[in-house]
C-alpha cells in the first residue's frame, strides 16, 4: 500500500459466542442457519492437545509425538524474506518455498530450537498420521455430515509464524486453534473479484489464492481489495478457541508465534456420491467460455433452472419414470450420469 492511499476500511470483528458448541447434526444446522464465520471462545480448552499445549509448546510436541504413526510428514520451507508468507515468487514462475518429506521429531525439534526459516507442517491427515488423536480431541463435529454424507476430513496443520494466503474451501470448516495463536481474516464468497484470485494450477497449496498481499495490499495494482476488506471479518484465536465458517468463504490463516498447532475439520452435508463442482467449473471453462456472450447469458439461465434454483423446480413437473438425470438422489443414477459424461468428454 503507497504512502498516498487512503486508509483502508475493515475487518470488522467476527461473531463471537459463548458456551457449548453446537455438536454433530446440530453443528451442520447451525453453520446454514448462520451463513458466516463463527467463533466459539474456549469450546476445545478441555481437550488433550489443547491442556498439553497449555502446560508448554514441549508438551504439546510430546504428545503429537505420543500417537504419532510414525509416517514422514510433508515440510515446508520459505526464507523469512517471504514474512512466511507461502505464495508464489514475484514472477509467479514459481513458489517462494520448497517442500519436502521428513521425520515428525526433527521438524517439533527446530520448531522448539528456533528455526530461522519459516516452517509449516499442512493438511496433515488425522486418520492417517494421528489416528487416535482425532477422535480425542473432537470439539463436536462427529455426525456433522449426516447418515449420508461423505466422510469427515480432519487435519493437523503446525509451524512457526506463518501466512496461508486467501483461499476458499470447498466444505465447511471447524478449526480448533490447539497451540499458539491465529488469525483468521475472511471474505464471503461473492468478493472473488476483488480478491483477484491466481491462477487455477499450479497452487500453492492445492487451492486458488489470492493475489493480493494482506499485510502490504497494493492497491494500484489490485483496486477492489479496498471493497473486499470492508466486508471482511477477522479475528485472532487463542488455545482452546473454535472457527466455525461455511465452505467457499475466503480466509487467510496467519499463526502469531513460534509454534503453532491447527487442527480442522471439513465436511458438506450432501451425500456421499455427489462430485466436487471444481471439475464442473473446469469443463465450464472448456465447453462455455468461449462463447458468445448471448449464448452465455441462455447457459446462465439454464444453470440456474437446472443447478441454482429450487432442486425440486425442474422436475416438479414431471412423472417420475422419465425424470433421468433430474433424479439424483440414487447413488445408482449418479453413477449412470457420472458414467454418461465421461463418455461424452472422451472424444
Amino acid at each position: 500500500m503507497t504512502a498516498a492511499s487512503p486508509p483502508l476500511s475493515g475487518p470488522r470483528p467476527i461473531r463471537e459466542m459463548d458456551g457449548p458448541m453446537p455438536a454433530g447434526d446440530a453443528l451442520n444446522a447451525f453453520v446454514e442457519a448462520t451463513l458466516e464465520p463463527v467463533v466459539f471462545r474456549k469450546a476445545g480448552v478441555r481437550l488433550p492437545i489443547v491442556q498439553a499445549a497449555l502446560q508448554s509448546p514441549r508438551d504439546a510436541a510430546q504428545y503429537l509425538l505420543r500417537h504419532h504413526a510414525n509416517i514422514p510428514v510433508t515440510i515446508y520451507r520459505a526464507d523469512r524474506s517471504t514474512r512466511g508468507h507461502f505464495h508464489y515468487t514475484p514472477a509467479i514462475d514459481g513458489f517462494n518455498f520448497t517442500g519436502s518429506r521428513g521425520d515428525l521429531k526433527q521438524v517439533l525439534d527446530e520448531l522448539l530450537g528456533g528455526v530461522d526459516d519459516a516452517l509449516y507442517v499442512g493438511s496433515t491427515d488425522l486418520g492417517i498420521f494421528f489416528p487416535e488423536m482425532g477422535p480425542a480431541n473432537d470439539p463436536g463435529v462427529e455426525g456433522v455430515q449426516g447418515e449420508d454424507g461423505a466422510p469427515v476430513t480432519a487435519s493437523l496443520w503446525m509451524g512457526n509464524r506463518t501466512v496461508t494466503a486467501a483461499h476458499y474451501d470447498h466444505s465447511n470448516n471447524c478449526a480448533l486453534c490447539a497451540a499458539g495463536r491465529r488469525r483468521f481474516t475472511l471474505f464471503p464468497p461473492d468478493q472473488i473479484a476483488n480478491l483477484y484470485p491466481g491462477p487455477l494450477e499450479p497452487t500453492p497449496g492445492g487451492q486458488v489464492v489470492s493475489m493480493v498481499d494482506l499485510a502490504d495490499p497494493d492497491l494500484d495494482r489490485y483496486p477492489g481489495y479496498a471493497t473486499a476488506l470492508e466486508h471482511a471479518v477477522s479475528a485472532v484465536l487463542e488455545p482452546g478457541d473454535v472457527i466455525v465458517y461455511p465452505a467457499m468463504w475466503w480466509h487467510e490463516v496467519e499463526a502469531l508465534e513460534d509454534f503453532n498447532i491447527l487442527l480442522n475439520w471439513w465436511w458438506n452435508a450432501v451425500p456421499d456420491h455427489v462430485d466436487t463442482p471444481q471439475t464442473t467449473l473446469l469443463h465450464a471453462l472448456m465447453s462455455l467460455r468461449q462463447r458468445p456472450a448471448h449464448e452465455r447469458e441462455a447457459w446462465a439461465a439454464i444453470f440456474d433452472y437446472y443447478v441454482f434454483s429450487d432442486p425440486d423446480r425442474a422436475a416438479a413437473h414431471l412423472p417420475e419414470h422419465v425424470l433421468g438425470p433430474l433424479d439424483l438422489g440414487d447413488p445408482s443414477a449418479a453413477r449412470r450420469l457420472r458414467a454418461q459424461v465421461l463418455r461424452r468428454i472422451q472424444r
